[in-house]
């Protein structure tokens, strides 16, 4: 059911089959819950990047429920806008001046204290404003990253730089011509007669690249200056960023739809931090309806307290699920009397009895009782919203708990409950008065056709929305109206510059009925800050019968593959330290990579198999990858024992081999990439990457061995594979993994 038709709360996607574990010990009752973190127990669990607050457990996944309280996954929380470099521009400097150039390249608004590609390209861009007196901010942009190795490094799109009179294939020639020698660049060359190829110089590039990398450590490759009001003020402060995402409704399964909305939400609110964005994270809960009339009929006939305690997320949804179908019984019975009085009534018989029946369901059945329950919540009936406020906390204690297996956090669990009957009112209000509404056969509708300014820019536009109700005839306020009340309030509280909604394709027109009513109703300083990004559904996680599958059952049923696939090499996992914990690490990757590789629009189809698979582009290989990157330097640390504890310093001009070469390549590359991944909004961008990095490193290993090489080789390669183990790691947790060291 649609996300603005459905009576079961906030619909924020379409019904599906995968169940979120909603209840657990009660929390306080207050409706608004921000998410506040107590010292806990760590336990360790030899995952890379960050502590884990867990409960240790000591038996296998299947025999034991496992338990995840709210973890503090914050991989940029520490970084601070005005204290990132940890190379300084004076390093940067001394490198550059030993290569022989006398100064920093810098264009503007580059920072080649985080990026060594900056340095690169500014350079190159200085040569060429030289050649061509073509102004710099024309030149610059145009260098970019090829696609194959043969064609540079980066490259120059001639024709772009629009010189009507100069011929492209001549114009690239005379470049290469007049480029003078250079401390960092190889001899440029034409490709493919109008593009000029730049290759970087291997060693420079190396001792760029490798030292920032090592000693930058967890912040390589994040610019958290991108998020500055004022880059060249940072005392003007961070730009507001609110992420919605997840929003799954209480007391309704906890689908596939929400699984994509809680997996690509958390790695845009880490793609924002790390862009040094103030980032708040929101979870719009669909907590208000009658379907908790519905759950509250149910639980009085079916409730066991026992069985709460025991399993409450499965309890309440049986009950839930029991109640329901009372609900469609007595529906089907209205119905097959209705046509059995129309049978009777062509035969002029007594239809009375029939009546009286439709009469009683319709007066007492569920349905009806649903709605007065509903009604009671509505007036404030303090017993009503007692068991309403125990269900919500429950639900989002429970979230907690499985969202922290996710490494997603929330500052804020709102929810349809928050939106006041005030906000909705003065939107109704002045959409009316700005003449946005209309009445409609006794409903108030927005007609977008009747608002067409400009036919030949808005009339399609306005034609694609069509109409939209914002109050229906017996004067109940929709969804599309709490969105907009919500969004004017959220607007007053944090003055965002940006507000992303998360939610699926299904709601394409949704979303975009709300933000132009928003700016019809002249809120242009809120439509223009919002954006939905949306993306396809997951196929085949239905089972047998079609009934519910709760994302625990997945995420335990995955961690359970995994788990197997370790016993499998008996020598390995005796080395590690908690391999139930390191399997269901490796399940959960496997799940968010699935469901990252494919551009987010993409539907995909859920296949255990192929994700828990060690073969491929997989989770589990990702995880390997890093695993195995962690185990170089373990094994060195085992037989040499005076390793330095900064391999900054070790002698890099030794990776001089052109696997070597092609890793620092791959290397550079990530601060670009990161800056990429802004621009696109996709974690595809991040996993194409990251694979082709760890398939670069894979390939790399027969050819420069470390254990039992000559110190010095041994260290440089050491200072290699180092670098790319912080790298991977880095975009791992973007991504929302977490990365293992054993495996």
């Amino acid at each position: 059911m649609q996300r603005t038709l459905s009576h079961f709360g906030c619909p924020r996607f379409n019904s599906s089959v995968l169940t979120f574990t909603t209840f657990a010990r009660p929390l306080a009752t207050a409706l608004t819950h921000t998410t506040s973190h107590h010292p806990q127990t760590l336990f360790h669990c030899r995952l890379s990047g960050f502590p884990i607050r867990t409960h240790s457990s000591s038996s296998h996944p299947r025999t034991e429920a496992r338990q995840y309280n709210q973890i503090d996954f914050a991989p940029f929380a520490s970084m601070d806008a005005s204290k990132t470099a940890a190379v300084s521009i004076d390093e940067v400097a001394s490198t550059l001046k030993t290569l022989g150039l006398d100064t920093v390249p810098q264009a503007p608004n580059t920072y080649p204290t985080l990026n060594p590609v900056d340095i690169y390209r500014s350079h190159i861009t200085e040569e060429l404003v030289k050649i061509t007196g073509i102004d710099a901010k024309i030149v610059y942009p145009l260098l970019a990253w090829t696609t194959k190795a043969e064609n540079g490094d980066l490259q120059l799109a001639v024709p772009a730089l629009r010189q009507k009179d100069k011929k492209a294939d001549a114009f690239a020639q005379e470049i290469v011509d007049k480029f003078p020698e250079s401390p960092l660049i190889e001899k440029p060359v034409v490709k493919q007669e109008k593009w000029v190829g730049f290759f970087f110089k291997p060693a420079p590039l190396t001792s760029l690249v490798v030292p920032m990398i090592l000693k930058s450590g967890p912040a390589y490759g994040f610019n958290m200056n991108l998020g500055l009001r004022d880059p060249a003020d940072p005392a003007q402060g961070r730009k507001k960023m609110i992420v919605e995402f997840s929003s799954p409704n209480i007391a309704k399964p906890f689908h596939a739809g929400h699984l994509r909305s809680t997996i690509i939400g958390g790695f845009l609110a880490n793609l924002y931090e790390g862009a040094g964005w103030d980032v708040y994270r929101m979870n719009y809960l669909g907590d208000w309806g009658k379907q908790y009339g519905v759950l509250a009929l149910g639980f009085d006939q079916f409730g066991s307290e026992e069985e709460l305690v025991k399993n409450p997320i499965g309890h309440l949804y049986d009950v839930y699920v029991k109640i329901s179908k009372i609900a469609a019984d007595e529906a089907d019975q209205v119905k097959t009397a209705k046509a059995k009085i129309v049978e009777l009534k062509e035969k002029s018989e007594n239809t009375s009895a029939l009546e009286a029946d439709i009469k009683k369901i319709e007066e007492t059945g569920v349905d009806q009782q649903a709605r007065d329950y509903f009604k009671c919540m509505v007036d404030g009936e303090e017993k009503a919203l007692g068991l309403w406020k125990r269900f919500r906390d429950l639900s989002i204690e429970k979230y907690k708990q499985t969202y922290a297996r996710l490494n997603i956090r929330y500052d804020e669990y709102s929810g349809e409950s928050q939106v006041s009957e005030e906000s909705m009112e003065t939107a109704a209000k002045l959409m009316a008065e700005k003449g946005v509404t209309e009445d409609s056969e006794g409903a108030v509708i927005v007609d977008f056709t009747k608002h067409v300014k400009d036919p030949k820019k808005d009339a399609k536009e306005m034609k694609k929305l069509g109409k939209a109700i914002v109050k229906k005839k017996d004067g109940t306020s929709l969804y599309l109206t709490r969105d907009i009340g919500e969004a004017s309030t959220r607007y007053e509280k944090h003055k965002f510059d940006n507000m992303i909604y998360v939610v699926a394709s299904q709601q394409d027109l949704h979303l975009a009925q709300l933000f132009k009513i928003m700016e019809l109703m002249g809120h242009t300083d809120i439509s223009t800050r919002c954006q939905h990004i949306n993306f396809g559904m997951v196929l085949g996680m239905s089972t047998r019968k079609g009934t519910a599958k709760f994302l625990d059952d997945i995420l335990r049923d995955v961690g359970d593959k995994m788990h197997e696939v370790m016993r499998s090499n008996d020598d390995k996992y005796k080395q590690v330290e908690d391999p139930v914990k390191t399997a269901d690490t490796l399940g959960i990757s496997a799940v968010m990579v699935q469901d990252m590789k494919g551009k987010r629009i993409n539907n995909y189809n859920f296949d255990m198999d192929r994700m828990t698979s060690f073969e491929g582009d997989t989770g589990p290989y990702l995880q390997y990858a890093h695993a195995r990157l962690c185990s170089i330097h373990r094994k060195v640390s085992q037989a040499v024992s005076d390793i330095p504890s900064d391999l900054s310093t070790a002698d890099l001009s030794l990776l001089n081999e052109p696997h070597a070469i092609e890793v620092v390549r791959q290397l550079a590359a990530w601060p670009d990439m990161f800056l990429n991944t802004v621009k696109t909004q996709e974690p595809t961008t991040v996993l194409t990457y990251l694979f082709k990095m760890v398939h670069t490193i894979s390939s790399s290993y027969d050819h420069l061995q470390v254990v039992g090489s000559e110190r010095e080789v041994m260290l440089a390669r050491l200072a290699l594979y180092g670098a790319a183990r912080q790298v991977l790691n880095n975009g791992m947790r973007l991504l929302g993994l977490s990365p293992v060291e054993r495996m």
